[in-house]
């Protein structure tokens, strides 16, 4: 029988939310077994972008990243924030260390070609789509000891970092640590689940499955963020996840939130 992972997935208003994210690093230390962190941060970035004269431009969800944009999204996520949870890890006895998808060759991708969106082509600039993680390197360093903490940004190869939406890092990882471990990947934010009304915190689905998501796409109910969330959420158990949860970061034990599942 595999041994237990959980990999939880914080998103960046959490990272923003002092008390809410020293509760999570808090619960997320005390997760017995194996872990891994997987870390947003685009709020972060947003407000560095503006401090710097940078206009930010979201399609669904997912940011434009231009030339200064790709500076922008490498620094604060690869350093400010990524080190700061490190840091803090070691502190709650995490023996931790922070990863981009350059680092060891982590996670590789290719800059994503222009899409048609709503029937207008999006240049979506240095964003990466993942072609594969590596799980088993990220396999070794788990089992030598060490809580890999992920960043959002990856690489092509060719010497060139591409920003890489945190929900797909979660579930790549995920996937690409499923032949050697029963996964539970855990993505955690600011509400109790996905929610039927957003003005209603409560509203909480309990489970989506594929043919739920289509339908929820489609009258509204699910839209924005929340969209990459769901599909990269699907995509794991489809691949072979165990469990998929999204829930409130302050109850990342399992037990609350909406459930994924293939149907």
């Amino acid at each position: 029988m595999k041994e237990k992972i959980t990999i939880v997935k914080v998103g960046g208003a959490v990272v923003e939310d002092e008390l809410q994210l020293s509760q999570l690093l808090r619960d997320f230390s005390a997760i017995e077994g194996r872990k891994v962190l997987v870390h947003g941060g685009g709020r972060k970035a947003t407000k560095m972008a503006e401090r710097l004269g940078i206009e930010t431009t979201m399609v669904n969800g997912r940011r434009i990243t231009d030339a200064a944009m790709l500076e922008v999204v490498t620094m604060v996520y690869g350093g400010l924030v990524n080190k700061n949870l490190v840091a803090r890890l070691q502190a709650n006895a995490v023996n931790a260390l922070g990863l981009t998808g350059a680092d060891a060759d982590a996670i590789r991708s290719h800059k994503r070609p222009t899409l048609v969106v709503d029937g207008s082509p999006v240049d979506y600039g240095y964003v990466g789509d993942v072609d594969r993680a590596d799980g088993q390197m990220l396999s070794r360093l788990i089992e030598a000891g060490i809580t890999p903490v992920m960043a959002p940004l990856t690489h092509d190869g060719e010497g060139h970092i591409l920003n890489t939406n945190a929900d797909t890092i979660a579930s790549e990882t995920a996937k690409a640590l499923a032949p050697f471990y029963d996964v539970t990947l855990i993505f955690s934010f600011e509400k109790k689940g996905v929610l039927r009304n957003p003005d209603d915190d409560d509203s909480v689905i309990p489970v989506i499955t594929h043919a739920d998501f289509e339908r929820y796409k489609a009258d509204g109910t699910i839209s924005g963020g929340m969209l990459p969330k769901i599909e990269n959420a699907l995509s794991a158990v489809d691949a072979g996840v165990g469990r998929v949860i999204i829930t409130l970061a302050t109850a990342i034990d399992g037990q609350h939130g909406t459930a994924i599942v293939k149907n």
